[in-house]
């Protein structure tokens, strides 16, 4: 994006996980801004809310219901939203799952969707969209990670290993497309007020950090001069959500 470009009007933005939570949030925020936004997840319902809201306030969305583990579904992704509005400028590697576990009583088809919805399918999307990107010389990719993917927990290995390759893989992207004017950045929240959070984890929900102030996040990375890019950025609950 050229130096004086701060608007986000009439880019067009993939948001994966689209359909609820920090997705949901994050798409609604970049339609507000003025992006033509393209909803992905695997519930076609909650796609086609997020789509109403956003015709609702006049703003531009289309749904593509995408099983994310699947790399055909993908390329299918990729195909449908080139063709119906060309270049994606935006892609916001959102989508994400994880298990509760410990590593000895893991199940191996757990592992195996926690590693393909949170590090293959951004690694793809981003190789199957950058080549458009690399050749407008602009563009953007935001992956969700997690604090998860700085310190790791018990019972969490197969999510904090998928985080912590995200941030490794973000920070790797972003020294080969650096000098192609591709922003390129990892947001890592800590415990968002989204469905992810089971009610089991005694949290004080009210406490959480919320799905709108990912969006805000995100916003404020997009819209960042040129000249800089916010390559990873932390977002921590003020107060402890700990009872």
């Amino acid at each position: 994006m050229n130096a004086s470009a701060t608007t986000l009007e009439g880019k067009v933005a993939l948001v994966t996980g689209a359909g609820r939570g920090i997705g949901r949030a994050i798409a609604v925020t970049l339609a507000q801004a003025g992006c033509r936004v393209i909803l992905a997840a695997r519930t076609s319902a909650q796609l086609e809310e997020v789509k109403k809201e956003i015709q609702s306030s006049r703003g531009e969305a289309i749904a593509i219901p995408t099983d994310l583990t699947l790399d055909d579904d993908i390329s299918r992704l990729v195909e449908e939203s080139q063709k119906m509005w060309g270049m994606v400028d935006i892609l916001i590697n959102n989508a994400g799952w994880g298990k509760r576990a410990p590593v000895l009583r893991g199940k191996l088809e757990d592992w195996d969707q926690t590693f393909r919805l949170n590090l293959r399918a951004p690694m793809l999307l981003a190789k199957l969209l950058l080549p458009n990107m690399i050749a407008k010389g602009e563009g953007a990719i935001i992956n969700i990670g997690s604090v998860s993917g700085k310190t790791g927990e018990a019972n969490g290995a197969a999510y904090s290993a998928s985080k912590f390759g995200l941030i490794g893989f973000t920070q790797s992207l972003y020294e080969e497309v650096r000098e192609e004017g591709i922003k390129v950045a990892v947001i890592l929240p800590g415990f968002v007020d989204t469905p992810l959070i089971p009610p089991n984890r005694q949290l004080d929900r009210s406490k959480m950090i919320q799905a709108d102030d990912i969006a805000q996040t995100v916003h404020f990375i997009l819209t960042s001069p040129a000249t800089c890019c916010p390559v990873e950025v932390t977002v921590r609950s003020q107060r402890s959500p700990y009872r």
